[in-house]
C-alpha cells in the first residue's frame, strides 16, 4: 500500500497550483481559485483548497526526492533566480533545502 493523495489547504490555490507545476512537474487538472487538483506521474494526486487562514504546525512540509545532488541544486537555483528566499542545500538528513511555497506551505527538496 502507498499513500497516493494529500490535501493541503492554502492562501491562494492558483500560485500554488502553478509552484508545484512549475517546479516540480505537477500537473493541474482543472479546478479555479477555491480547489484545484494536480497530478505525477505515478498516480499521487495533490488537491489544493483554499482557507483565507493557513496554519500549519511548524514542522510540517511537503517532500519532493530527487534523484541526485544536481537535481536538488537545479531545483535550488531556479527558486533563487525566480526570487524565492532560499537558503543553500546542506547535508543534514540529506542534501536538503527548504522553501516556503506559494500559498502558504513549505516545501522539502532532497536527495
Amino acid at each position: 500500500m502507498k499513500i497516493n493523495h494529500l490535501n493541503l489547504t492554502v492562501t491562494d490555490v492558483l500560485a500554488a497550483a502553478n509552484f508545484l507545476e512549475t517546479y516540480f512537474g505537477l500537473r493541474i487538472q482543472g479546478g479555479d481559485s477555491k480547489f484545484t487538483m494536480l497530478y505525477d506521474d505515478n498516480g499521487m494526486v495533490i488537491s489544493l483548497m483554499r482557507s483565507h487562514q493557513v496554519q500549519y504546525p511548524r514542522s510540517f512540509h511537503i517532500g519532493f526526492i530527487q534523484n541526485t545532488r544536481e537535481e536538488v541544486n537545479t531545483i535550488y537555483q531556479r527558486l533563487k533566480v525566480d526570487g524565492f528566499d532560499v537558503h543553500p542545500p546542506e547535508q543534514h538528513h540529506a542534501w536538503t533545502f527548504y522553501v516556503q511555497a506559494s500559498g502558504g506551505f513549505t516545501v522539502e527538496v532532497l536527495c
